[in-house]
């Protein structure tokens, strides 16, 4: 018999030992899956190229946070007026996510990143030649409501292209991105200006942006689950007002709204803090403290793990526990207790986050793009409030107050958590009751 025969033979035989059964109907499905996958070439290009996407969000979308010292010396402004370059951002982000995602739905997930991410990267470059406080801040807006088009966008896309089982990990692959883009662009910020002036500083993050976004575009795959949409207003009434009405997701939205009103204040005022005494640390080393964000990139890549180990909820436990120990950490008048504290407070945000985050992708059935609008949306209102209230209160009672408003926004996020254990407690009892009825 010729060895091809044999071979075949050969194998058919071993398919049909017990050893070696025949797939089921869970594996056959799975098979025949043509979602990415973890371990294959495109799943490996779609991770990073959002994960650049990420960075590159994140860098241009803070990219004065770290200079705001610099920028109230440069225009002569307050802290709290000086805040409003990262806020007037961020809101119109959050303004602009939701009508941005409905045409994400007519022209396509990778279209629309496309175009929001080219339109921040020439605003970015725009920046550095700003004459004046208010025009910053009205470029910074036009910014953050272009880039407005991504985030709602590239969670809507992994829905939809990656295997559920593998979603939460790609989540936090993009969420990672983000936190390296928020570090490397505090870093480079600090270190360049504190040499050549704000304004360089942030020149430089955008011509970094532009980089990102030309390896975005050449690496991204070409989707191949997407079903366009029309553009019509009553449908996505309809869907909106759905989405508004799941308690559930209502409460992952204001979730993710809370964890960030915390890191906005944080971030906002730390660099106001180490200027002065007793730390008077120079705009350099200021913006390396964002090192810190590494601690981020990592909680939230491991949010896959926590919400399999411990559930959603102990998850989120976990993120407010370790973000509220780092608040009171950071109170100390110790530098080293006060690195402590951030590295608490970014890694209990980031994994609150990425599990926040990725529950909405998956509680959403229909009108992803929509669920993940409206998270994004209260997730970059509470940066905004975050931001500007956290000014507010280090004007008024210097570090303790902007510790008092973050721990008071996490107080209510395991206010949240505990109410949505006792619905769901609730729910189960009710659903065992009804089937006892039927079965009678």
């Amino acid at each position: 018999m010729p060895p091809a025969s044999s071979g075949a033979s050969a194998t058919h035989a071993a398919a049909l030992t017990p050893s070696s059964p025949l797939p089921g109907p869970a594996e056959a499905a799975e098979a025949a899956d043509t979602r990415l996958n973890p371990g294959g070439s495109g799943y490996r290009r779609m991770s990073f190229a959002l994960f650049l996407a990420g960075v590159a969000t994140f860098a241009l979308l803070y990219s004065t946070q770290a200079l705001l010292p610099l920028v109230s010396a440069g225009f002569g402004v307050s802290a709290s007026t000086a805040s409003w370059t990262v806020s007037a951002a961020t809101g119109a982000l959050a303004l602009f996510v939701l009508p941005l995602s409905a045409l994400s739905e007519r022209f396509g997930r990778r279209t629309l990143m496309t175009v929001s991410l080219t339109v921040a990267v020439v605003v970015g470059l725009l920046v550095p030649f700003a004459p004046s406080i208010g025009v910053l801040i009205a470029l910074r807006a036009v910014q953050g409501a272009a880039l407005a088009g991504l985030p709602a966008s590239a969670m809507a896309f992994l829905a939809e292209e990656v295997r559920p089982k593998a979603l939460v990990a790609a989540i936090g692959m993009f969420v990672a991105g983000n936190s390296i883009g928020g570090m490397s662009g505090r870093i480079i910020t600090g270190w360049v200006a504190q040499a050549w002036g704000w304004r360089v500083a942030v020149g430089v993050v955008g011509v970094v942006a532009v980089l990102c976004a030309l390896a975005f575009r050449a690496l991204l795959p070409a989707p191949r689950h997407f079903t366009a949409g029309s553009l019509n207003p009553k449908a996505l009434g309809r869907t909106i007002r759905s989405h508004l009405s799941n308690p559930l997701l209502c409460r992952l939205y204001a979730i993710g709204a809370l964890f960030m009103t915390v890191f906005g204040a944080v971030y906002t005022v730390i660099g106001y803090r180490l200027t002065e005494a007793p730390f008077s640390l120079p705009q350099g080393i200021i913006g390396s403290i964002f090192l810190v964000y590494l601690v981020g990139t990592v909680s939230s890549a491991a949010a896959g793990k926590l919400v399999t180990r411990l559930g959603r909820r102990g998850a989120l436990y976990l993120a407010v526990s370790t973000t509220a120990g780092g608040l009171l950490l950071s109170l100390s008048d110790s530098l080293v207790m006060v690195l402590l504290g951030l590295v608490l407070i970014t890694a209990g945000f980031f994994a609150g986050h990425a599990v926040a985050s990725s529950s909405v992708s998956r509680t959403a059935t229909a009108g992803r793009a929509q669920a993940s609008a409206l998270y994004q949306s209260a997730y970059y209102l509470g940066s905004s409030a975050g931001g500007t209230l956290g000014a507010v209160a280090f004007h008024a009672g210097g570090w303790a107050g902007t510790v008092g408003l973050g721990l008071l926004a996490v107080l209510g996020v395991a206010s949240i958590t505990v109410w949505g254990s006792h619905a769901a407690r609730v729910q189960e009892r009710e659903q065992r009751r009804r089937g006892l009825v039927a079965a009678h």
